[in-house]
Order: C-alpha cells, then structure tokens, then sequence
C-alpha cells in the first residue's frame, strides 16, 4: 500500500514537472514572449502536452501574461500581490487569470497574433476533454483511485507552484535589476526557472532566465536539449546578453 501511495505521488510530481516545463518552455518563452521558435512537430508535442496536463488555451494565457507584462504591479494587472494581496494572488489566481482571460477585449488586443485553427475547435478549446484524457492515462497506469489522487495532486501542484512565481515572485526576493519583481532560487528549482522573475522582467524577451553562475533554470536546460536535436531555434537577444554580462560583472 505505502509503495503504491508512493508511486501515484511520485507520478503526480512527474506530471506536474512536464505540466510547469510545458507552461514556460512553450506558453510563456516560445508563444508569449517569442524567444524560442520551435520547428512543427515540437510545437505540436508541446501544444498536446499543454492540452492534457493543464487544460490551458494558449491564446488566454499568453493574453493575460502580455497584459500582466504591460501593466506589472500596476492598475490593469491580472495578478499583483502588491495590489491584490499576497492570499488573494496565491490562492485564487486561477480564478484571477479567467477573470481576465474572459474578456474577449483583453485576447483581442494582447493574442491577436496568436490565431484559432482547425486544432483547437476540433480538440485544444475543449480542456475538459484535454484534461479527461490526462486523467484516463493516469488511471490506466495507476488504477482509478491511486489515478484520479495523482491527478489531484497535480492540479494543487501545478495551481500553487504557477501561482506562487506571481505571488511570492513580485513581494520577496533578490532584485539585481530595477523593477518590483525578485528572484527566488527555490522556485525557480520547482517551477522550471520561473523563479527568477526579477531577470524576466528585466528582460522578457529572454530564453534564458538564469544571467549569472548559481542561478538555475531548468526550463534553460529543456531548450538547449531541443536546440542540440535541432527542435528549437533561440532568438538573439541583445539585451539578454547585456544584462547576463552586468549581473556577472
């Protein structure tokens, strides 16, 4: 029994690692901020993983984070603790991000170049389908009970870690660049690099979110795998390279 309770935690973890690298490899690096183009078939493995593990529309996310972008710890953003309050941020932000993700004003202006094709009115607009299907594979693997705890496990998981890089990531941390947000060692390990928010918003056009020795982005390292196999080009960013030399200066 207690393997078997360890092997549905131990697979929700997995999930949830797939769903956060999925979110800032492809939503937010690839999609939002175009600093990664990757070739077709990576685009499509990434928008399935999306589909499954997060039930996410592309378009919606990257609409809110372009807003929230637009109007950082400011009147307009979706999601500022500095606002809104660090439990507000923390604990609903799913909520906070549908709030805005449904005003058709808000996809209209900040996803206008990300278009609705075929795919998504067959298959990636129906995340209750997308998610079904991620919960069937878990039980199949698991077993109903032990699949559908997983899949529990990884929706508090996933909710909590991406909340967190909004909530935690614009009131504590280490700042190297002027702007409100911090950089936060421990959640960039567990949310795929994320953590080092201060760097992002110091440059948002960045692939690599890590400027200096000791800081890690794991979503860096899935990129680079998929530059080295020829899946994914890395925009040159100046300004990335500039601020990487100031902070090792």
């Amino acid at each position: 029994m207690l393997r078997s309770f360890s092997a549905t935690f131990v697979a929700a973890a997995v999930v949830t690692q797939i769903a956060i690298l999925t979110t800032t490899v492809y939503l937010h690096r690839t999609l939002t901020h175009r600093a990664v183009a990757l070739r077709p078939g990576a685009a499509a493995v990434f928008r399935t993983l999306t589909w499954v593990t997060t039930g996410i529309r592309p378009r919606q996310w990257v609409a809110v984070h372009r807003l929230h972008h637009a109007h950082a710890d400011e009147e307009g953003d979706p999601h500022s603790p500095r606002l809104l309050g660090f439990g507000m941020v923390q604990f609903a932000n799913a909520y906070l991000y549908r709030r805005a993700a449904a005003r058709p004003e808000v996809v209209e202006r900040y996803a206008r170049d990300i278009k609705v094709d075929r795919w998504d009115r067959a298959l990636f607009d129906h995340a209750l389908v997308g998610l079904g299907l991620g919960i069937a594979v878990l039980c199949v693997v698991l077993g109903p009970a032990l699949g559908l705890l997983a899949a529990l496990t990884h929706a508090v998981g996933y909710l909590l870690l991406s909340a967190a890089v909004n909530a935690a990531g614009h009131l504590w941390g280490r700042r190297p660049h002027p702007n409100a947000a911090g950089n936060l060692a421990w959640l960039a390990w567990l949310a795929g690099g994320e953590g080092l928010h201060n760097n992002h918003h110091a440059v948002p056009t960045a692939a690599r979110l890590s400027f200096s020795r000791g800081q890690v982005d794991p979503g860096w390292w899935v990129i680079s795998m998929l530059r080295r196999a020829g899946w994914a080009t890395v925009r040159l960013d100046p300004a990335a390279v500039s601020a990487r030399q100031r902070a090792t200066a």
